[in-house]
C-alpha cells in the first residue's frame, strides 16, 4: 500500500526538476503536453535519478511473488485435497507444535493469518481428522493444537512436492539475499502499524 506523498510543486523540490508553466506533472513535447504522474514516494534513497519509475516495478514484482505463493497455498492444498489457507494452517502447526502443542493466537502470528479465521480453519481440520486439540499443561483454559497421525502422514506425503517447488523458485537465490528479504518485509511489517493509522485518518477526514 503507497501513500502518494509529492504532488504540484512539491514534485520540482523531490526530483530537482524546475518550475513549469503547464500543468502540474507535464511537459511540453513537440507542441503537446506528455502527462507524468506525480511521485508515489518521497523517500530520497528509494529514487532513481528523480524517478520512482523502479520502485514501482518493484512493487509490481513483490505483487506478482505473493501471487504465486498463495498459488503455491493452494496446489499444495489441493495435493492433501484442503483449501490453501487450511494447508498453511496445517504446516505451520507442524513446523511450530513442538511436544505440547501450539495455542491459535501464536500460531496466528506466525502464518499471518486472523485468529478467527486459523480458529475455523482449525476446527476444520479438525473434523478431518488432521488436527486434534487438547487443554494447556500449564493453563487448562487455553487450547493446544497438534497434528494427528494422519496430520504427520498428510505433510509427508506433501513435502517432497513443497520442495521441489522450493528448490526451483529460488533457484540462484543466495542466503544472504534471503536474510536482506527478511530484514525488508520485517520493516515492513513494523511500518504497517504507521501507515494503517495514515490510512484511517485520511478515511474519516475524507467521509465527512
Amino acid at each position: 500500500m503507497i501513500i502518494e506523498t509529492g504532488v504540484g510543486e512539491e514534485l520540482g523540490m523531490v526530483t530537482g526538476a524546475r518550475p513549469r508553466k503547464t500543468r502540474a506533472g507535464a511537459e511540453p513535447q513537440d507542441g503537446k503536453e506528455t502527462y507524468r504522474p506525480p511521485l508515489t514516494i518521497s523517500h530520497r534513497s528509494l529514487l532513481t535519478k528523480g524517478s520512482d519509475i523502479e520502485f514501482r516495478e518493484t512493487i509490481y514484482l513483490m505483487i506478482e511473488i505473493l501471487r504465486i505463493f498463495d498459488s503455491c497455498n493452494a496446489v499444495f492444498g489441493r495435493a492433501l485435497g484442503i483449501a490453501g489457507t487450511q494447508f498453511s494452517v496445517l504446516i505451520g502447526v507442524a513446523f511450530r507444535q513442538g511436544e505440547e502443542g501450539i495455542t491459535i493466537s501464536r500460531l496466528a502470528k506466525y502464518i499471518q493469518l486472523s485468529s478467527t479465521q486459523v480458529t475455523m480453519e482449525v476446527s476444520a481440520l479438525v473434523r478431518q481428522g488432521l488436527l486434534v486439540k487438547r487443554a494447556g499443561t500449564h493453563d487448562r483454559r487455553s487450547v493446544l493444537v497438534m497434528l494427528s497421525p494422519a496430520g504427520q502422514d498428510a505433510i509427508e506425503q506433501v513435502v517432497p512436492l513443497i520442495r521441489k517447488v522450493n528448490d526451483l523458485l529460488f533457484d540462484g537465490v543466495s542466503h544472504k539475499q534471503m536474510l536482506h528479504l527478511k530484514d525488508m518485509f520485517a520493516q515492513l511489517s513494523k511500518n504497517s502499524e504507521f501507515m494503517w493509522a495514515e490510512i484511517r485518518l485520511y478515511e474519516r477526514e475524507h467521509d465527512r
